[in-house]
Parts: structure tokens; sequence; C-alpha cells
């Protein structure tokens, strides 16, 4: 189980994100549309005055049920560890273990 404080964090993170997230389509739109190179600089220091957890790319994948962070499975958003428990004991709809 990962520390609360991190899956905290994590969350906050993910709200940050939601709440800047036309902001920033709009802003990374303008550099990329920009007209003259000072119109682009612009948009890129508005870009770059957002605060830092704004950016996707911060949130981290944690396992729905503890909150580990690695060995993260997208398809049913759990560890690998919860994802073999789960399975064995049959909660995951159309996943069924291997026989040859």
């Amino acid at each position: 189980m990962a520390k609360k404080s991190k899956i905290v964090a994590n969350e906050r993170r993910k709200e940050t994100v939601r709440r800047y997230a036309d902001r920033r389509a709009a802003l990374k739109q303008a550099i990329l549309t920009a007209a003259t190179p000072e119109e682009r600089a612009v948009a890129v220091r508005a870009l770059s005055r957002l605060p830092r957890d704004a950016s996707p790319g911060r949130v981290r994948n944690r396992d729905q049920l503890d909150g580990r962070p690695r060995g993260y499975l997208r398809k049913v958003g759990v560890s690998r560890i919860t994802f073999r428990t789960l399975a064995h004991r049959g909660e995951l709809p159309g996943i069924t273990t291997s026989s040859w």
C-alpha cells in the first residue's frame, strides 16, 4: 500500500490538470498557430506561468485499490499484484487463467 500522502498528492495533481486543461490547450494552440515569433514567445511565457502540476505528464498512474505506482495495468486500472489476486478469485470479468 502506498503512503496516503502520495495518493492525496496525485489526486490533487489530477484536479489541477482538470482545472487548467482548457487554458493549457488554448495556449498550446496559440503557440502552434502564432503568426509572429513575438506572439509565440508571449504564449510560451503564459504557458510556463501555469502551475507545474497542471501538466498531465505529472500525474502518476496508480492502482485504484492500494495506490501502488509500479506495475500498473491500464486495461483494468490495478497493479500486477492486485490483478493476479483478483483474477485468481474470479473477480475480473473476461479474464481467465491460461492452461495448456
